[in-house]
């Protein structure tokens, strides 16, 4: 979750440090810090470390970090895992002795922390911190004592690490290095506009404003980036590898894509950003019918749908399917429960949704005509890509990754792959992402049901006519935004709240209740409305808001039953219901009321009040909705 930068270069490198970490902040915010080898005006053997760490946002770092100047250098952000937001425990972390300064910043958790900080005590070694980190610090210095090299080093350091890790050091005995290694968490290679620089970063956002030419560290890689190195990344790997020299590849994003709006949105919602315009989460809601413009942009003026979307081999991979194992985490995996109802009831084949961290723990039975879809936002979910090597190990040759990252460790694990074309999601809360993730997913599932010959000329058409207007629907939702912060105004002193859906918009529910707890700190929780009389009804009176998603669909009968159970004991009602749906306003009851009735597609429009909902009510609490305490936005530690 936390975000790394490095800079080697003979300009000052201290304005290139913080600026990535600002980039990088949406991955952690508890605390940030960088080290340097002292300045272009010292003798290269004569360099030592200097630190500097703040508890905080980036700003705290940058006004801490005035006047520092230096031409190679590590930093980082932390989302805290081992330890409290201290200064002390804030990175990078540091050793020192008999004429060695090891300076380090580590991505990652070392699961075997604590059988190695009592090795390295009774080694001599004294800790300041709490955090994993540390151990790793010390036992380098260790290793770097021994070793010819800082690269040997970091090789003999990491054979004795067990757990994930993102690593990048300084060393005062090598004054022209940067060294670093990568398991399991992502890192990269960033080749400057001319031979004098060379980064790294957890992330390529951090360096768009630098280079879009990056070499991708895989698994076991152990990287040195060095002045003598004018146009490559120089990697190192000990056997069973031997050092790989590799061409950079390219990436094409938009650099005003990672900052906040407004002066490229889409037309239709322009007046939405005469708000709070410092919010990233604002931005995304603008943006929310551009996204899925794009996502779609393949289908939109097409006659018919081709496998070929999701890949050159996509139609013989597809067709041999009888079974979708999706596994994701979070929102994603939300957006996979949805994607059940569409497989089976389009394609007629089985589909099974997992949380990718439970399911890498368990034994579990795979048919070999199973497919396993792996759905991330950022494309380095910890839980998802193991889960996938687990599906691999358990026999399923077939992958397909739906992502919003083209160069990210997803899409290169998987065979087949979507990008959904979301664009930048920098707050914490994914929202676009959610819409966009749906979307792709609605594809497969009518390119499935297309294929096994379920799907006729006419519904083909029919949906894709239905996609066409997609976007301009979102749209007409988000005209309504008003409507969503007067309701914010009636949750503000609330402590706890109820979402209910019924069949394809229990998921909705689900996410929604997500969204309400991950920014505005409101307890919430979502229920199959059926589910009412088995325990959540209990639950409920007058201090507990119940919002329920009320498409006009087969079961809108069944879920008035449900609702008018919740009016007995006193709830109160938000409902967010299609037009003709038969809902009044009344006391107890208020009512939003959408477009018609969208069909299969309807839970991409019933979500995105649910996020307006919660937006607006941490707004109303104060809070802070890009960077919700605790969390951070990409979760790329297990």
């Amino acid at each position: 979750m936390c975000g790394i930068v490095a800079a080697l270069s003979y300009t000052n490198i201290v304005p290139f440090l913080i600026q990535g970490l600002r980039h990088l902040e949406y991955r952690g915010y508890d605390s940030a810090g960088l080290a340097v080898l002292g300045g272009p005006d010292q003798a290269a053997n004569a360099k030592a470390i200097q630190r500097v760490r703040a508890v905080g946002r980036v700003a705290e770092l940058q006004a801490a970090s005035q006047g520092l100047v230096a031409d190679i250098g590590i930093a980082h952000t932390r989302w805290a895992t081992h330890g409290a937001v201290t200064q002390d425990n804030a990175h990078p972390h540091y050793s020192s002795g008999q004429g060695l300064e090891i300076c380090l910043v580590h991505n990652g958790i070392i699961e075997n922390h604590q059988a190695l900080r009592a090795e390295l005590s009774q080694a001599g070694y004294s800790f300041s911190s709490q955090t994993d980190t540390e151990v790793v610090a010390h036992l380098l210095h260790q290793e770097r004592l021994k070793a010819g090299c800082l690269i040997d080093a970091l090789h003999a350091c990491c054979k004795k690490l067990k757990g994930a890790y993102a690593i990048a050091v300084l060393s005062s005995q090598d004054p022209n290095q940067v060294a670093a290694a990568r398991l399991g968490a992502p890192l990269l290679v960033g080749l400057g506009r001319n031979s004098q620089e060379l980064f790294l970063a957890s992330d390529a956002s951090a360096l768009l404003e630098l280079t879009h030419r990056f070499i991708y560290l895989e698994d076991g890689d152990r990287c040195l980036i060095q002045r003598q190195d004018q146009d490559r990344g120089h990697l190192t790997s000990r056997p069973p590898r031997p050092r790989q020299d590799r061409e950079p590849s390219g990436l094409q994003q938009e650099l005003q894509a990672c900052g906040p709006c407004c002066n490229r949105v889409e037309p239709a919602c322009a007046r939405r950003c005469i708000g709070p315009l410092s919010a990233f989460h604002a931005e995304r809601n603008c943006r929310a019918a551009g996204a899925l413009a794009a996502t779609l942009e393949h289908v939109i003026g097409a006659n018919s749908l081709s496998p070929e979307l999701f890949g050159v081999e996509a139609a013989k991979e597809l067709q041999s399917v009888d079974q979708l194992l999706i596994l994701a985490c979070g929102t994603s995996y939300h957006a996979g429960l949805v994607a059940k109802y569409w497989v089976e009831s389009l394609a007629g084949i089985s589909c099974h949704v997992e949380i990718a961290s439970e399911y890498r723990y368990r034994q579990s039975v795979t048919r070999p005509d199973t497919m396993v879809v792996a759905i991330s936002q950022s494309g380095e979910t910890a839980d998802t890509l193991a889960a996938i090597e687990h599906a691999k190990a358990n026999g399923v040759a077939s992958c397909l990754a739906i992502c919003n990252v083209a160069e990210s460790s997803l899409i290169r694990a998987c065979g087949l792959r979507f990008l959904t074309r979301a664009g930048p999601e920098i707050g914490v809360a994914s929202t676009k992402a959610f819409t966009t993730q749906l979307a792709a997913l609605f594809l497969l599932a009518l390119v499935l049901g297309k294929l096994k010959g379920r799907l006729s000329a006419e519904d083909e058409g029919r949906e894709l006519t239905a996609l066409r207007h997609l976007p301009a629907a979102v749209s007409s939702v988000l005209l309504q935004e008003d409507r969503f912060s007067q309701w914010a105004s009636q949750f503000v002193d609330k402590n706890h709240c109820l979402f209910l859906g019924r069949g394809l918009h229990y998921p909705i529910a689900l996410e929604g209740a997500l969204k309400l707890k991950e920014i505005s700190y409101i307890h919430a929780e979502a229920y199959a409305a059926g589910e009412l009389k088995h325990g959540p009804l209990a639950l409920v009176d007058r201090d507990m808001p119940v919002v329920a998603v009320a498409p006009n669909d087969q079961l809108l009968e069944k879920l008035k039953s449900n609702l008018e159970e919740v009016r007995a004991r006193g709830g109160r009602l938000y409902v967010i219901a299609d037009q003709s749906s038969g809902f009044e306003a009344s006391e107890g009851v208020e009512l939003i009321t959408l477009g018609d009735h969208a069909g299969l597609l309807s839970p991409i429009l019933h979500v995105v009040p649910l996020q307006l909902l919660a937006y607006h009510v941490a707004l109303a609490r104060g809070h802070d909705v890009d960077k919700p305490r605790n969390l951070a936005k990409s979760v790329t530690v297990e």
